[in-house]
């Protein structure tokens, strides 16, 4: 009787959510196939009709692009060209011209020319800017120029490129480039392992595990695992590094999405190599995604004493997903979780200022959490290091130096004016470059950028900018003088970051990790850290 009773109620319940999934699902598949259907009107109609030749693959790309930009930065669409990129970070391999490139104003600019490949072998030096390629000028050619910079081993390629405003050329043959996930591994003074890991490819957990056998093999009885500016990767790959220093069958990360298929639970899955040797990781404001993982997954289980500055807090995790005719989309299809619990997403793309910025965490409102042993941690902004040794503030003055290439553009200009230095004899005037920086008229605080921007789009809408330009631009030039000021607080890490860029151009980036081993203060900090049992377990405890 009760059970006949239970049944009459469940049926209608099940019904009615079944009915409710149904007609949802219903309601969503019309709305989109509706809107695809307005959107492949209007592109074929512009096509059709434009007073002027349209190429229709690039009015899609941008289309597609800029549609998945208002979602956030992760979520892109990959023409064929980009997925062929995508697969060469993925894989760590490519075959090229050897170097790290950017593209601005149409031209390519040689940002890192790696030791022994092709581009080092023809004399090209960072800070290149390449016009033309083989038969092709830059200054008219309006796709992605990198592409040209690739093809099959042992192709020849003539450049023509501008070093200190002088024309010049070289031709180089292509061959096959491998960029290492760990560029640089050494023993450190007191048996300390030293391990840079820069990105998160395919080969990354290998290589790691490769440096850390080798290091315990000369007698390493410590280690510090350096993740500076490691902007993330595999997922896969973070999660084996960690298990590389905890034992099988231990939670690293969580997934939550709105999709069940992608709610999971990622764990060890082998033996690891050392459970014991005492481990520092470094992180700093560009330590982002899988660099997180592996940093506040060892924070959380208690495994590892982070160092350095906070991080820059990419809590979402994407998918690639096959598209017709080679093309990609990658996806943000959830949020990921440190073991304690912990979602350290900074930005908030849901909600936007006037600006159209996102909303950064505000970490007043952080919640907090307990660690494997009992420490308190925190969510949102980032991973916040055991020993804080940089603070916010200074540590987004560094990025945006080197978002706008300010540290770049001086390194290059330090290096023509002074051919006969040496790595270990490097003199920067920090007073020439507060004169450096003062000349490139660029607002060094992003929330005061955003600031800014945001009084101009309000006063614009006003129709009030006449009278108030002026008045705008005094501001911006006190601001700059301030920002003078504020980097003079910063000297050492300024000219730390410049002394870095240089010795890239001196001996390549072995050599620079070698000066940075000793006289880096957080690697430093993190290897006085391993090296003295006491205070690392009580940061432990």
């Amino acid at each position: 009787m009760k059970n006949n009773k239970l049944k009459r109620i469940f049926i209608p319940v099940f019904a009615a959510g079944f009915l409710f999934i149904a007609v949802s699902f219903k309601n969503d598949f019309f709305e989109i196939a509706k809107q695809i259907e307005v959107f492949t009107e209007v592109f074929k109609t512009v096509n059709q009709n434009y007073v002027d030749e349209t190429v229709p693959a690039e009015l899609m790309d941008t289309a597609l692009k800029n549609m998945l930009k208002e979602l956030d930065p992760y979520t892109y669409f990959f023409n064929e060209q980009d997925v062929i990129k995508f697969k060469i970070n993925k894989r760590g391999e490519y075959t090229g011209i050897g170097a790290k490139i950017d593209q601005q104003d149409g031209f390519v600019i040689i940002k890192e020319v790696y030791e022994n490949f092709p581009a080092d072998k023809a004399g090209i030096k960072a800070g290149d800017v390449i016009t033309k390629i083989g038969d092709v000028s830059l200054e008219s050619y309006e796709a992605d120029a990198s592409a040209l910079l690739k093809g099959s081993k042992n192709t020849k390629l003539v450049l023509e490129f501008k070093r200190q405003n002088k024309k010049q050329t070289a031709t180089l043959v292509l061959d096959t480039v491998e960029i290492n996930a760990v560029p640089y591994y050494a023993l450190l003074d007191g048996n300390v392992g030293y391990i840079v890991l820069s990105q998160f490819s395919e080969k990354a957990a290998a290589e790691t595990e490769k440096a850390l056998t080798d290091l315990k093999n000369q007698g390493a009885t410590s280690i510090v695992l350096d993740l500076q500016n490691n902007l993330g990767g595999l997922l896969s790959q973070a999660i084996e590094i960690c298990n590389l220093f905890v034992e099988k069958d231990l939670v690293i990360v969580t997934t939550k999405s709105k999709n069940e298929e992608y709610n999971k639970i990622y764990k060890t899955k082998k033996e690891p190599v050392d459970t014991e040797i005492p481990l520092a990781i470094i992180v700093n404001g560009r330590s982002a995604s899988a660099s997180e993982i592996v940093s506040g997954a060892m924070q959380d289980l208690d495994r590892g004493v982070v160092v350095g500055a906070r991080s820059f807090g990419k809590g979402l995790v994407q998918r690639p997903m096959e598209l017709p005719y080679g093309t990609q989309v990658k996806v943000t299809i959830s949020r990921y979780f440190t073991p304690a619990g912990r979602c350290i997403q900074s930005l908030d793309y849901t909600h936007k200022d006037e600006s159209g910025k996102a909303i950064r965490f505000d970490l007043k409102k952080a919640t907090a959490f307990k660690t494997k042993g009992g420490r308190t941690v925190y969510d949102g902004g980032g991973v916040n290091p055991d020993i804080v040794l940089a603070d916010a503030q200074q540590d987004e003055l560094i990025k945006t130096l080197d978002k706008n290439n300010i540290i770049f553009d001086f390194a290059n200009d330090w290096f023509y004016k002074n051919p006969n230095a040496s790595a270990s004899n490097i003199n920067i005037d920090f007073e020439s470059f507060k004169a450096f920086v003062s000349k490139k008229d660029i607002l060094l605080q992003k929330e005061t950028e955003n600031a800014l921007n945001a009084l101009k789009l309000s006063l614009e809408k006003s129709g009030l900018t006449q009278t108030a330009n002026g008045q705008i631009i005094a501001l911006e030039k006190s601001i700059s003088a301030e920002q003078l000021s504020l980097m003079d607080k910063n000297k050492n890490s300024i000219l730390q970051e410049i002394k870095e860029e240089i010795l890239l151009r001196l001996v390549y980036r072995k050599g620079m990790y070698l000066y940075a081993t000793k006289e880096n203060p957080f690697i430093i900090e993190a290897q006085k850290i391993v090296l003295d049992q006491n205070r690392y377990t009580k940061i432990l405890k």
